[in-house]
């Protein structure tokens, strides 16, 4: 059997607050396969977001196994886990967390910068990761000069520039209109159909349905685990195209109020 990008068996995640022990995550297991797309749910205080953290390596199980990739990672030290990050995942979340007064270009840089990528190498990187995404005429723009639906696809680029094995989208239209939201999940939906794996955490029914499997969690716990035979996304697998400003009318074909909409950034 293929061995999955994301194994996870077990996990606990517990947190002392004053006298009160808090259960956050409480026996956590799942597998995720290379280029899957999945939507984990659940409701404030459901677990979810402390889930997305250790799967993202910003932070370590209490108890259990998690393997990245082959790699286990429950272990590792501060430094070991940000080279993991900055090797196999890109992130996305929901308030873009880009630089104001840098380009486009140069925010989309910076991963590589504490890669040790050489400046010369870095150029050429960034520009096609914002070709990738739409962008490769606004890359002197800073985000000032840029809409929300543009300055998440700048965040996506970032994420997508180290060439990651893994995409986590932390409400990536969270921040978004109704049609942009549409934009940037058609974006992540064509990232997936080309075979990038995306995970993605949401509390939004419609957004999650743009991915094919969808978990929820509850309690610390895992109490669904569906996967469908198709996403039922507004427009899923039409393929990426650069979207107009926000304010201005859907593109033909594209749809104003998607069955998929509402998501984040990133953190490096």
């Amino acid at each position: 059997m293929t061995q999955p990008l994301i194994e996870v068996r077990d996990l606990t995640k517990t947190y002392t607050l004053g006298d009160q022990t808090v259960h956050a995550l409480a026996g956590v297991s799942l597998h995720i396969g290379e280029g899957e797309f999945v939507a984990i749910m659940g409701a404030s205080g459901s677990g979810k977001s402390t889930l997305m953290n250790i799967l993202g390596c910003l932070d370590v199980p209490t108890t259990g196994h998690y393997a990245l990739a082959g790699e286990a990672v429950e272990a590792m030290t501060p430094d070991q886990l940000a080279g993991v990050r900055n090797r196999r995942i890109g992130f996305v979340f929901q308030q873009f967390n880009l630089l104001p007064r840098t380009s486009a270009l140069e925010n989309v840089e910076l991963p590589m910068v504490y890669a040790g990528i050489k400046a010369a190498d870095r150029h050429p990187r960034a520009l096609q990761a914002l070709q990738r995404v739409g962008l490769g005429g606004r890359t002197g723009h800073t985000p000032s000069e840029l809409s929300g639906g543009q300055q998440q696809r700048v965040a996506i680029a970032r994420a997508l520039v180290n060439s990651p094995q893994l995409i986590l989208a932390d409400e990536p239209t969270g921040a978004l209109d109704t049609a942009t939201s549409e934009e940037v999940m058609r974006l992540l939906a064509d990232l997936n159909a080309q075979g990038m794996t995306v995970v993605l955490v949401t509390h939004e029914n419609d957004i999650a349905a743009w991915a094919r499997r969808k978990i929820v969690v509850r309690d610390g716990r895992i109490v669904e685990d569906a996967t469908s035979a198709a996403p039922t996304g507004a427009n899923v697998g039409a393929g990426f195209t650069a979207g107009p400003p926000q304010g201005e009318a859907a593109p033909p074909g594209g749809s104003a109020a998607p069955t998929g909409a509402n998501v984040g950034a990133m953190s490096l």
